[in-house]
């Protein structure tokens, strides 16, 4: 067997298409490839009406390829197609490399950008998974019976069969370490809809810039950056729209052919996505295949759960296209209801923001009310809601109580006119026609 180099950072690209090559996707293909921190030693497309079940592509381009390899000193070999483990042990006995196919170079790049604790148990167990089909590849010690030998002596199964288990010793223990993250997780979820704030999460194809127009509304800091998969880690911040306020949450960005390992690890994280009553759906507005983008982030929200939740379409980065302009294509008068409310902005330099944010008070009802309410001394509690809501105006003392002008949205002045001392707050409301 050949020496793996422990480099793997030069790498040469297969690009196997059948007979159309998309510009585009080699470039998805080539930024996934430096994402992960890898140099580009040459591309190489390849021609596969059938995909080869022993090796992918065929002899002569395997050919092809071992001498370019060769001849860059390329030390590793990335394939833009998933790969059977017995094509990718058989690409590295012909190439004498590493071989990874796109799923394992997307776990790459998910394992360097995890920070949070869930986030790096989330990335090992799809890890995990992935690895539990390719354990034999290049390792001839995995062939050897155990027992029989001094130190060696066992249960007499194969080397092989005892990394399986202990493999899948280590997948249990991080399914219930994720299980405990995620009771947490969603006791603080439940936290939220107590207060019963509309929840509003970024979905979209990774760098369309959800991070910086999450940055943007929220004034986080949250890492943005102009490369694949920036954000993993989801990011949660309450926000103040005309009318309201609401939960916003920054979530992981999608991909065509998103590993299915992936997919079920990060179920957790995408519940974000799941439960939240809006689904903010970023566009990358000069990507030419935006409209292909919209359906692949369509089909991984659907997988998840989510495909069925209203969205509003958010058109970014216009600062890329020459004359472009903000606008918002509002839903009113469409009989088409396939056709999404659009709004077109640039989170960079900030146009259009205040334009997303009314379409979005609009879009969740967040209609309000606007007065002075007189509190007794009595009602402290109330005062204190009302300032912990952010919804005073100005404040008067006096011997009588409190004299508090308010801007509150309708559906939180009903919730405190509800409750105790919430006579004040009545005088705020609209009456209501009776109902029949």
């Amino acid at each position: 067997m050949f020496d793996r180099s422990k480099k793997g950072e030069h790498a040469l690209l297969i690009q196997p298409h059948s007979g159309r090559l998309e510009e585009e996707v080699l470039e998805e293909f080539t930024d996934l490839a430096r994402s992960a921190g890898a140099s580009i030693a040459a591309t190489i497309t390849a021609r596969m009406e059938y995909p080869n079940p022993s090796t992918l592509i065929g002899s002569g381009k395997l050919e092809e390829v071992k001498a370019a390899a060769d001849a860059t000193g390329a030390d590793l070999i990335l394939v833009n197609h998933s790969l059977s483990p017995v094509q990718e042990r058989n690409l590295e006995r012909f190439l004498e490399r590493r071989v990874i196919d796109r799923t394992g170079l997307i776990l790459d790049i998910f394992a360097q950008r995890a920070h949070s604790h869930e986030g790096k148990l989330q990335v090992e167990l799809a890890q995990l998974r992935h690895l539990a089909t390719r354990l034999v590849r290049g390792w001839t010690h995995l062939e050897r019976q155990r027992g029989g030998s001094i130190g060696l002596r066992g249960p007499g199964e194969t080397q092989l069969e005892t990394d399986r288990r202990l493999l899948q010793k280590r997948v249990e223990q991080l399914q219930k370490r994720l299980e405990k993250v995620e009771v947490q997780r969603n006791q603080m979820r439940r936290a939220r809809v107590r207060s019963e704030l509309p929840r509003v999460a970024l979905v979209g194809y990774t760098n369309a810039g959800k991070s910086t127009l999450f940055n943007a509304l929220t004034g986080a800091e949250a890492y943005a950056a102009d490369q694949l998969f920036a954000t993993l880690d989801p990011t949660v911040r309450r926000i103040a729209l005309p009318g309201g306020h609401v939960v916003l949450a920054d979530t992981v960005g999608f991909v065509r052919d998103l590993p299915h390992e992936l997919v079920a690890a990060f179920r957790s994280t995408l519940s974000e996505a799941r439960e939240a009553d809006l689904l903010l759906h970023l566009v990358d507005a000069a990507d030419p295949l935006r409209e292909e983008r919209i359906a692949q982030v369509d089909e991984v929200l659907q997988a998840v759960g989510a495909g069925d939740l209203p969205q509003m379409l958010v058109f970014n980065k216009i600062d890329r296209i020459e004359g472009a302009e903000v606008r918002h294509d509002a839903q009113d008068g469409i009989p088409d209801a396939s056709r999404r409310e659009r709004v077109w902005i640039s989170a960079r330099d900030g146009r259009g923001l205040d334009l997303l944010q009314a379409a979005l008070g609009k879009r969740l009802g967040l209609q309000h009310v606007t007065g002075t309410v007189r509190i007794p001394p009595g009602a402290g509690r109330l005062r204190s809601r009302l300032h912990d809501l952010e919804v005073v105006r100005s404040e008067q003392a006096d011997e009588e109580g409190w004299l508090i002008e308010v801007d509150i949205p309708i559906a939180e002045a009903e919730k405190l006119a509800g409750g105790r001392d919430g006579e004040a707050i009545r005088a705020l409301l609209p009456e209501r026609a009776p109902e029949w």
